[in-house]
């Protein structure tokens, strides 16, 4: 095969924010697949916020990306050689073949996509690992019941839009917490939410704890946690007796390294939090969604349907190139993005 391929490499581990000179991107001639593999040519590839925590040398639920590595990432594309009975070249496949043109897997760790059913990028957001992480979290540890509130930061990211207008559609009141006034305008108006607040607008925790209480005048019933920091800061005194805080991200914190260095200093470590657990018989619920994917065919059946008919809405934010994932994952770390950050490879 004379086509070549290109991937981009953690090259140095980031101290705080990532820069342009944790990457680099090398050429080589594309994995040959083996018996029972397959070898697809990338479209899309996605970047999310967790991948920021794999580039620290730190203890966590997944192994850190080792230096001279491969950037890790889910991907999609057209099957351009198989030796599986399962994929036939020219069938279109989803698998974590990280940040590059090609990726050779086990036909038993891809997904087979159907491009007659949407757009193939869907796989990467509103109905795959996003998508489903939003409606897990919420359907587990949220419990939603008609008439209560909820609050959701990131609101008009793949999991907080996810998350908003299940509960939306289930009857509760929707409060979402953007980044600029652009996307809070976005949430209410595409994505239905009762109102949202730009957490940008707010010096501290305090006055975005304001206008929240009047946004949620009944109190908050349902955080669903993306962020930390200041937002968290912010709801935990308005969490309501039997409150559930499905915890998804941190993403305010992740630059600084594991909890982020701001983590003990805004009291959420201390006292004050446990005793809001404490006396408000919180539940809070720390979840990693690649131990739930079990559940993913039934989150197919309830929300595929939703997407095909509009009823559950998404926004894709299309970078174009390999080249320029790495500046379109460090603006997504800062907000930059609006809706699913997914990179165009063809």
């Amino acid at each position: 095969m004379s086509e070549k391929m290109q991937q981009i490499v953690l090259a140095s581990r980031p101290d705080g924010a990532p820069v342009a000179e944790n990457f680099r991107l090398e050429s080589a001639a594309p994995p040959q697949p083996g018996e029972g593999e397959v070898l697809v040519k990338l479209h899309y590839m996605s970047l999310d916020p967790y991948m920021r925590g794999r580039m620290d040398d730190a203890k966590s639920y997944a192994a850190p990306v080792p230096i001279g590595g491969r950037m890790e990432a889910g991907g999609v594309g057209e099957v351009i050689a198989s030796n599986s009975p399962h994929f036939e070249v020219g069938d279109f496949a989803f698998g974590m073949f990280g940040w590059a043109s090609h990726g050779c897997l086990p036909a038993k760790e891809l997904r087979k996509l159907d491009p007659k059913m949407g757009p193939i990028t869907a796989a990467l957001g509103v109905l795959g690992m996003p998508g489903f992480t939003g409606w897990h979290g919420l359907s587990a540890y949220g419990r939603p019941q008609a008439g209560e509130t909820l609050v959701v930061a990131a609101a008009t990211g793949p999991v907080g839009s996810m998350v908003g207008q299940l509960a939306k559609q289930a009857g509760l009141r929707v409060i979402g917490i953007a980044g600029g006034a652009d996307k809070c305008k976005l949430a209410v108006e595409t994505f239905g939410f009762d109102a949202c607040l730009d957490h940008r607008a707010y010096a501290d925790a305090r006055g975005l704890r304001a206008d929240l209480k009047e946004a949620c005048p009944k109190g908050i019933d349902i955080y669903f946690e993306n962020v930390g920091g200041k937002v968290l800061e912010a709801v935990l005194p308005m969490m309501n007796p039997h409150g559930r805080i499905p915890v998804c991200g941190m993403i305010s914190w992740y630059n600084a390294g594991g909890l982020g260095a701001g983590a003990t200093d805004v009291g959420l470590t201390g006292p004050g939090l446990w005793r809001n657990i404490l006396v408000k018989f919180l539940s809070v619920n720390g979840f990693v969604i690649s131990n739930h994917f079990d559940r993913y065919p039934d989150f197919l059946k309830e929300v595929g349907p939703m997407v095909a008919k509009g009823e559950v809405r998404f926004i894709e934010d299309i970078a174009e190139g390999l080249e320029n994932a790495p500046a379109a994952f460090m603006s997504m770390l800062n907000g930059g993005n609006t809706g699913k950050q997914i990179v165009k490879l063809v």
